[in-house]
C-alpha cells in the first residue's frame, strides 16, 4: 500500500448515504461508496421509507420487510450498514417531525461525507429527501436544534461534504438534462454495484410494471457507461457538489479518490 492510500484512509470517518428508498443507493452511488470502502471509510445507508409501495402485488407490510431484508443483504457486500426511518412512500414531507428525524440520523451517522438524491429530480420523495437532507447537514451543529430523541446523537463538529447524486435518468420532470460536474471512476467496482443492486430483487417486477424497465442491472450498466462517456472511463458515477454558504468548498472527493474523480463542467 502506499503513502498515498495510507494518508486517504487517515482522512476518511464516516460516510452516509441518505436516500428516500431501499435500492436508490445502489442505482445511484454505490460505486463510490465501494471505492470509500476499499479505503477504511466507515459506510451507512440511510433510507427515509422501507419502500412499501413497491409492489402491486404484496401488501405494504410484507414487501416492506422484504425490501430491509434485500437492503441489509446489498449493504453487507461493502461492509455498510443499513437502516430505514419508517416513513411511508409517497409520504415523505418537510416537516418538523421528519427533520427531527434526519436531523438525528445525520448526527448519529457523524459523518465526514454525504450523498443523496438531487434537489431537482423526476419524483417527490427524492426531492424532498434531498431537501431534508440539506437542512439536517447544516444545522447538525446547532446544539439548539433539539430532535427529542432518546438518547440524543450529539450534535456534529462540522457541516459535511454533501454531494447530490445524478438523477435516475439525468432528467428533471420536464425532461432537461441535469449534468453532473463531479465524476468518480465506477470501472473497478461495477461488478460490486451490480451485485448490490441485484439483492433487490423484489423490484425487478415492480419496475417493468411500473415504469418499463424490465432489466435494473443494465439499466445502471447504462447509466454508468453514459457518465463514464462524459468522463473518459469506461463507467462512472456522476455528481454535484452542494458550495452554498457554510458548507466546505473543497472536493472531499477528489481528496479522498485522487485520480478516480474528475471535473467536468457542463
Amino acid at each position: 500500500m502506499n503513502r498515498a492510500v495510507r494518508t486517504q484512509q487517515l482522512e476518511i470517518m464516516n460516510v452516509l448515504a441518505f436516500f428516500a428508498h431501499p435500492d436508490d443507493a445502489e442505482f445511484l452511488c454505490a460505486g463510490s461508496l465501494a471505492h470509500l470502502a476499499d479505503r477504511g471509510a466507515k459506510i451507512r445507508i440511510v433510507t427515509m421509507t422501507a419502500g412499501d409501495c413497491g409492489s402491486a402485488v404484496l401488501p405494504a407490510t410484507r414487501i416492506a420487510r422484504l425490501r430491509l431484508r434485500e437492503a441489509h443483504r446489498a449493504a453487507k457486500i461493502i461492509g455498510a450498514e443499513s437502516s430505514c426511518l419508517f416513513e411511508r412512500d409517497l409520504n415523505i414531507f418537510y416537516d418538523k417531525r421528519s427533520l427531527a428525524k434526519v436531523m438525528e440520523a445525520v448526527r448519529a451517522a457523524d459523518p465526514t461525507l454525504v450523498f443523496t438524491h438531487s434537489p431537482v429530480d423526476y419524483m417527490v420523495d427524492h426531492e424532498t429527501a434531498s431537501r431534508l437532507c440539506q437542512t439536517a447537514c447544516f444545522g447538525a451543529m446547532a446544539p439548539n436544534f433539539r430532535t427529542g430523541m432518546q438518547p440524543a446523537a450529539k450534535p456534529l463538529r462540522a457541516v459535511p461534504h454533501l454531494y447530490y447524486a445524478q438523477p435516475f435518468g439525468g432528467r428533471d420532470i420536464l425532461g432537461h438534462e441535469i449534468p453532473s460536474s463531479i465524476f468518480v471512476d465506477i470501472s473497478g467496482t461495477s461488478a460490486r454495484k451490480e451485485q448490490m443492486l441485484a439483492c433487490h430483487e423484489s423490484q425487478r417486477a415492480f419496475l417493468s410494471a411500473q415504469q418499463g424497465i424490465s432489466d435494473t442491472i443494465g439499466m445502471a450498466r447504462a447509466m454508468a457507461t453514459r457518465a463514464g462517456s462524459v468522463a473518459g472511463w469506461e463507467q462512472a458515477e456522476g455528481f454535484r457538489q452542494h458550495l452554498g454558504q457554510g458548507f466546505p468548498q473543497d472536493d472531499a472527493l477528489r481528496r479522498l479518490l485522487g485520480e478516480l474523480v474528475r471535473h467536468i463542467e457542463a
